[in-house]
């Protein structure tokens, strides 16, 4: 029996076979699990649908798989949509997974301070206030002892040079994982997120992550950087039955790096 037998929810923010959600609905499809897929909407004048084709490429070859549908999540009337073909299917879902983030490559690049006013405003809206308006619309349709899973970063928490405004929004993210699971648990739901060490995937390009990929191996306990299948089963598993308990949370998989309050083996060899 599967831990996700007779289980079914929405998967949003799969971009290709290096994301992080997709690693996560892997676990749960090969637990049992139906899963509904988001993908980010092509442009009008994209007749190859590239956005749509990467995310099909996985999602065509799995039965779990049931429908994949676009979505902005800049638009409500789209984030509606995907709630109202998710009711059609499962009537009601048991897990929703929120793996989606942006801001402009040019506010990431630039110091902090200097973040442009609508480039903080895009990437807050649709790295943080974008998991609030999912939960929302997703509220009817949330089965008692549903779970809500968002990705998180630990820059959100510390600051990390290079992460910039994207760390801001994360710390906005962590703060609603907290409200929002206050909120919904008065319905049995919880909220948590993974807060996951450094991985390649398409967004981490923007954050520097080949620099930080270095930088965890040797500062992190384990001595080594984490992967696309450790996120994918703590991120299961946060979505099961078997997190029952917990709700609120931050759970960091990222071999044990934010817990370091010194650079720890990164010094050996550079003693005098």
């Amino acid at each position: 029996m599967g831990l996700f037998d007779g289980k079914k929810g929405l998967i949003l923010g799969v971009a290709n076979d290096h994301s992080i959600a997709w690693a996560i609905a892997e676990k749960i499809m090969d637990a049992g699990g139906e899963c509904g897929f988001s993908h980010l909407p092509d442009r009008p004048d994209d007749e190859r649908q590239r956005n749509r084709r990467r995310v099909a490429l996985l999602t065509d070859k799995c039965e779990a798989a049931k429908f994949l549908v676009p979505m902005n999540v800049c638009k409500d009337e789209d984030i509606q949509a995907v709630m109202e073909r998710a009711k059609e299917e499962f009537g009601k879902i048991d897990f929703l997974l929120h793996s989606i983030a942006f801001a402009n490559l040019d506010d990431l690049k630039r110091d902090t301070v200097e973040t442009s006013r609508d480039g903080f405003k895009m990437a807050m809206e649709i790295s943080a206030y974008s998991l609030i308006a999912v939960c929302n619309a997703a509220k009817s349709i949330l089965s008692e002892n549903a779970a809500v899973l968002t990705m998180t970063y630990f820059g959100g928490e510390k600051a990390v040079p290079g992460y910039n405004v994207m760390g801001i929004c994360k710390a906005a993210l962590d703060a609603s994982v907290r409200y929002l699971a206050y909120d919904l648990g008065a319905q049995g739901v919880r909220v948590n997120a993974v807060s996951a060490g450094p991985v390649r995937t398409l967004a981490g390009r923007g954050a520097g992550v080949e620099d930080m990929l270095l930088l965890y191996e040797k500062m992190a306990p384990l001595g080594r950087n984490i992967s696309h299948e450790e996120v994918g089963h703590s991120g299961a598993f946060l979505l099961s039955d078997a997190a029952g308990g917990i709700t609120g949370e931050i759970m960091h998989v990222d071999a044990g790096y934010n817990i370091m309050g010194s650079p720890g083996r990164l010094l050996d060899g550079h003693q005098a």
